[in-house]
């Protein structure tokens, strides 16, 4: 039976988990709060708390291994407790790194493709850029089959745009050339899956759907859908938003994402946001 160790296991490492249970996986999947591990069962994940469990006996019986933590200002946290015991696990058949397109920081709107040069804007982009080269050192020692996953902007059930436009709080905040690639949960699950059936030790995938979009004409969409009148637009100049907030502006890029489809076989099931909003419009009306 194969074992999925998926450590951080959240929002994108429990779409995949509801793909592989019903084909038979045993999924082992990490977590900080005891109220989330005790959801994590219910959904059938055998939950421990991280950190705090000693992760060596649970590797033992991984056949695959799934991080979805973030770095911190020291690196993968992940690394730092258990590089060595990661590095001794040469059983694994599959090792997935979930990272972030913010690797390759702004390109004033220009196509990166998973060869551009990684040059992060932030902090958060240069973390990742470190963790990566950290479990690429890892697993190259320990001769493990590694895959980097460089996500874009996740959405999906929970989070979409539709309560912020009900509830009246949406903005469409302006800002000239600006545009963002996003990619809907259960796609991100499909990539995963994908290179679990189609491992190649190395391989790097961009994960987006096929639009980058200008931020407002997604909440555009979501008011058309919902039959709401449009947010009214705020210059991003004068806009007030949080530094958190303001710094996701910091960088445009369209993201390429072809490699998904040529190496990988996928067809995503959402390929642009008009496709997953509708589809989440759908899905909460049959609640």
């Amino acid at each position: 039976m194969p074992v999925l160790l998926s450590l951080g296991h959240g929002y994108s490492a429990r779409a995949l988990a509801r793909r592989l249970l019903p084909q038979g996986w045993q999924i082992i999947g990490t977590t900080r709060s005891v109220g989330k591990a005790e959801a994590l069962a219910r959904e059938g994940v055998e939950a421990h708390l991280w950190p705090g469990t000693d992760l060596a006996p649970l590797l033992v019986r991984a056949t695959h291994l799934l991080t979805s933590i973030a770095p911190d200002e020291g690196g993968d946290p992940v690394l730092a407790a258990h590089g060595e015991q990661i590095a001794a696990a040469r059983h694994l058949q599959w090792v997935g790194y979930l990272s972030t397109t913010g690797v390759y920081g702004d390109t004033g709107g220009d196509w990166v493709d998973e060869t551009t040069p990684l040059a992060p804007s932030t902090t958060r982009g240069a973390r990742r850029v470190t963790a990566e080269a950290q479990w690429r050192e890892i697993c190259a020692h320990g001769g493990l089959p590694l895959h980097i996953f460089r996500l874009a902007g996740i959405y999906g059930p929970g989070r979409g745009p539709f309560a912020k436009v009900r509830a009246g709080t949406a903005r469409r905040i302006i800002k000239p050339g600006q545009v963002f690639s996003r990619i809907h949960v259960e796609d991100i699950a499909q990539v995963l899956e994908a290179s679990m059936r189609r491992p190649r030790a190395g391989g790097v995938y961009n994960v987006c759907d096929d639009l980058p979009a200008p931020p407002q004409d997604v909440i555009a969409h979501a008011a058309e859908l919902l039959g709401l009148a449009l947010p009214p637009e705020e210059d991003f100049d004068t806009a007030e938003m949080s530094p958190m907030a303001r710094s996701f502006y910091s960088e445009s890029k369209r993201v390429r994402n072809d490699l998904i489809r040529q190496e990988l076989g996928v067809t995503l099931t959402y390929p642009d946001y008009r496709a997953g909003l509708s589809a989440l419009l759908r899905e909460e009306s049959a609640k």
